[in-house]
């Protein structure tokens, strides 16, 4: 028999116990935790916590949360950046995120997700989008990106 492989140890099922991008992503949100105690939900503070994850991204990543980041402080001004689970957030002033961005690359997944939290005010009837697969950023997605966001906060 062979001994597992580190890519056979990491893609366990959670029923084994956490992977080790889960274990990674449940550390991240810790140190968020402390940070966010920290600053005080200080914008600046958390504008360089989303500029250093975004840094930190390989591409395609990269340029679609820089780009997503300009879109949502542009068009959702109130909107607080800080990080979340390791990835961009936006949260409202009572500190709920309400948007996010998560990298193909976090979860070794085909799309990054561009996604909304309970929080945001996407209601359309009975059933409503609230994550949105991206694998790339057109000026059609930025248009319809810029929208969502807008609604979410009004």
């Amino acid at each position: 028999m062979s001994p597992k492989t580190v890519t056979e140890k990491s893609a366990r099922k959670t029923g084994e116990g956490f992977t080790a991008e889960e274990k990674a992503a449940m550390k991240a949100r810790a140190q968020e935790l402390k940070a966010e105690a920290r600053a005080s939900k200080n914008r600046e503070e958390g504008e360089k916590a989303i500029l250093a994850v975004i840094t930190q991204m390989a591409e395609p990543d990269r340029s679609m949360a820089k780009r997503l980041h300009e879109i949502i402080t542009t068009n959702a001004p109130a909107l607080m950046p800080k990080t979340w689970y390791g990835m961009p957030a936006y949260a409202n002033t009572d500190g709920k995120v309400i948007c996010f961005f998560q990298a193909a690359s976090k979860f070794n997944v085909r799309y990054a997700t561009f996604g909304f939290q309970p929080d945001a005010k996407l209601d359309e009837g009975n059933m409503w989008a609230a994550s949105f697969a991206l694998v790339k950023l057109t000026p059609a997605e930025e248009a319809r990106v810029a929208a969502l966001v807008k609604k979410a906060v009004d």
